[in-house]
């Protein structure tokens, strides 16, 4: 026995020595950082670009924030928009359709590639998303080949560069968008969620962010933020980001300086204010980015963090909005799988590739339970701030803010809740679990998850709560397992949803 493994840790050693001496040889990994000074005030830029479009505050802010897990988390995912579309609500001017009243809107990894483009095309992606990705191979972009070559490339720093997938969707998606075109559209507003991997916090491409970077976000292209976003450690290299401090023209918000002077203050809001702060001061010259599933799968950290940053009960709403709102859905989309693997029945195990899988699947699945229950507590604590807001006015306030006659200060519904492949029947849950984490599926699979993401939607009992409180029944649905209950609210970035201090 001793024999046999001797004889494997040689070959092993050989193979490592074999790649490290390939490193040397190997071409060089293309991630040199293309984001540009930030020369104008951010905030000034973004009013020049958002459309001037009254908003529309009535009773309802509608959220959805797209999981990790690749190609299988992009179809089901789209199954949940598919969804969205064909329901429809009562507003002030009429029955529209669920997807035209979508507000925010969050993305991680494979869920990134599906929330950035329903960003830039509105309701025309579920026209052709199908066709020009969930049926495309966006694995033809990539080195995937067991190799010495791509593993020196591996020890090195990543498999893959931006050579690769950028460009890959760039061709097939987004024409070379940047976030300019992004912040032209005023809803939904749009969320890509990546990991900053020396501060360990989400990094989110929103202007906070990159003002302190004294980085201009507007040009930064979508595609290089949304392959920062889906970076599987390893099998990509890092997506660089350059900082620029010194001389900038907007500083740090008020908020990052609170949190981080506060001992008892929340440990994500303070660990990304301290991110922010190393920016700011220069302390981090090059932001490395992987991705966001190793420290939120859920892409919950903006919006928690925007509830957490803000200085006022109803913020990160504007007042008015905060007055009106009766009913406020937010809909985790999770493409996440159940445990699996034969090696919990044997001593031996995991190794190799299980090993990996199982390592990554542990990181990922513990920082989406952490994001959650942040999440969870702090959107708990804010509606109690609300409602005690509401009913703190006085009838001046009330006529200001355009409460409406015979209005209820405790009116508040918040229906939050995860849609996952465990709202299914046992044997579909099964089917969806056996889907790899790829980019590349066959076309009976695509299909198979979205049905499912349309299906698990309106069996969700909170969401169908939520149309139920319109007083309508909600879509009937065949006998499925129910998903463990969630119920609080939801938020943006501080600088990216509608500004709060406005109407005070």
């Amino acid at each position: 026995m001793f024999g046999g493994l001797y004889q494997r840790a040689i070959r092993v050693g050989r193979v490592v020595a074999c790649a490290a001496l390939v490193v040397g040889c190997t071409q060089t990994i293309h991630n040199d950082p293309i984001n540009q000074q930030l020369t104008a005030n951010p905030a000034q830029v973004e009013a020049e670009l958002t459309p001037d479009v009254q908003t529309n505050y009535d009773d309802m802010v509608v959220a959805l924030s797209f999981s990790g897990g690749g190609m299988r988390a992009a179809a089901f995912s789209y199954g949940v928009l598919q969804g969205f579309n064909e329901t429809t609500v009562p507003t002030r001017s009429g029955p529209v359709s669920l997807l035209d009243r979508l507000d925010f809107l969050s993305g991680v990894s494979g869920g990134s590639v599906l929330a950035a483009y329903y960003g830039l095309r509105g309701r025309e992606a579920l026209g052709d998303f199908k066709q020009r990705f969930l049926l495309a191979n966006a694995e033809e972009s990539l080195q995937t080949e067991l190799s010495l070559g791509n593993i020196a490339r591996g020890l090195q720093g990543g498999v893959n560069d931006t050579t690769g997938f950028p460009v890959w969707l760039d061709a097939h998606l987004y024409n070379h968008a940047t976030f300019k075109d992004l912040l032209r559209r005023p809803r939904p507003r749009v969320w890509i969620n990546a990991s900053d991997i020396y501060n360990r916090t989400a990094f989110i491409f929103a202007p906070v962010t990159f003002s302190a970077l004294c980085s201009d976000l507007t040009g930064y292209p979508v595609s290089l933020a949304v392959a920062a976003s889906a970076a599987v450690p390893v099998v990509f290299a890092p997506i660089v980001i350059q900082n620029y401090p010194g001389g900038c023209p907007v500083g740090l918000p008020s908020w990052v300086k609170r949190a981080r002077n506060d001992v008892n203050a929340p440990p994500l809001l303070k660990s990304y204010a301290d991110a922010l702060e190393r920016y700011s001061s220069g302390e981090i010259k090059y932001v490395k980015l992987l991705d966001g599933g190793l420290v939120d799968n859920y892409g919950l950290a903006g919006f928690t963090i925007a509830r957490l940053a803000s200085e006022s009960p109803f913020g990160p709403l504007a007042p008015q909005e905060a007055v009106k709102l009766r009913r406020f859905l937010f809909l985790i989309v999770d493409s996440g799988r159940d445990p699996s693997g034969k090696w919990a029945q044997t001593i031996p195990g995991p190794s190799g590739v299980d090993l990996i899988t199982a390592s990554s699947d542990t990181a990922t699945e513990s920082g989406a339970i952490g994001s959650y229950s942040a999440f969870d507590a702090t959107m708990d604590d804010w509606r109690k701030a609300l409602v005690g807001w509401r009913c703190g006015l006085s009838e001046a306030d009330r006529r200001r803010l355009g409460a409406p006659p015979g209005w209820n200060c405790r009116d508040v519904q918040f229906f939050i809740s995860r849609v996952g492949f465990d709202g299914l029947t046992p044997d579909r849950t099964a089917a969806l679990n056996g889907v790899e984490t790829r980019l590349k599926l066959p076309p009976d699979q695509v299909d198979m998850l979205i049905t499912a993401g349309r299906d698990a939607l309106n069996a969700n009992p909170k969401f169908r709560a939520f149309m139920n409180s319109f007083g309508r029944v909600a879509p009937s649905a065949s006998p499925l397992r129910r998903p463990p209950p969630h119920a609080t609210p939801v938020s943006a970035l501080p600088d990216a949803g509608p500004h709060e201090a406005a109407a005070q």
